[in-house]
């Protein structure tokens, strides 16, 4: 059969409409996972494994099972014998719906997912929120980082300048140009990072504890979030990280 002429669960008998036990027992399985949680293609999934078709020589898909939680037919509309409780139809059509309007991100998981890389987990809300309000609490622990890379740079820039004031005569011209670049140097390790400590440590005293992510909080205070299956770290803007390991 190409098309079904009546609804699954159905057939014609000498011009009345009666019901197929075994495919009326499909039927109620489909409401009745549905209800419970199930998924279309989990009860696809379900039906393709027993034998009862619902096309004639075709396999189950979704939207078999989707034309089923639709019909109202199956309540005893337009003269079919019922097989359902009307309760299980808006049930399902409910469930539809909502399914199909997933709730929408609010701003401050809009901004932890890009921070994260990926959808954050409620695991990952509560921490990166516990971590905030620990800085926030307290903003003396928010300090600046040591950077290992920019003072190994600015230690072979002074190791330079101090080899050419020993040199006899000193070359004016060098050691000058050495001495700004120490200068620059230390202005890009400790400038921008010394800054941005005492603005976080500034926003924070003027911060109350957060029970929830916070959009404005995460954008202006937070770099990066990094998550593992034992541990998630906070980025602040100034490089400084804070982070929460789970206990072994």
């Amino acid at each position: 059969m190409g098309n079904r002429k009546q609804p699954f669960g159905y057939r014609m008998t000498l011009g009345e409409i009666t019901i197929l036990p075994e495919e009326a027992e499909l039927v109620r399985f489909i409401f009745q996972g549905y209800s419970t949680g199930a998924t279309l293609g989990e009860l696809t999934k379900a039906l393709c494994r027993q034998e009862i078709p619902y096309y004639e020589g075709r396999t189950w898909n979704k939207n078999m099972v989707s034309r089923i939680l639709e019909d109202g037919r199956y309540i005893g509309e337009k003269g079919y014998p019922a097989l359902i409780e009307p309760e299980q139809l808006h049930t399902a059509a409910e469930k539809r719906s909502a399914r199909a309007c997933p709730p929408q991100k609010t701003p401050a998981q809009k901004a932890l997912r890009r921070l994260c890389g990926a959808p954050p987990s409620e695991r990952v809300e509560k921490i990166v929120t516990d971590l905030l309000n620990e800085i926030i609490r307290c903003p003396d622990r928010v300090r600046l980082p040591a950077s290992q890379q920019a003072a190994a740079a600015c230690g072979k820039t002074r190791e330079a300048l101090n080899s050419e004031l020993e040199g006899q005569p000193i070359d004016e011209d060098n050691a000058r140009a050495s001495l700004l670049q120490l200068a620059a140097e230390q202005y890009d390790a400790i400038g921008n990072t010394e800054y941005e400590t005492v603005r976080l440590r500034r926003l924070l005293t003027s911060r109350k504890p957060i029970i929830e992510p916070d959009a404005e909080l995460l954008q202006s205070a937070v770099s990066k979030v990094g998550v593992t299956s034992k541990c998630v770290t906070v980025t602040l803007k100034n490089g400084q990280v804070i982070e929460r390991r789970d206990e072994p």
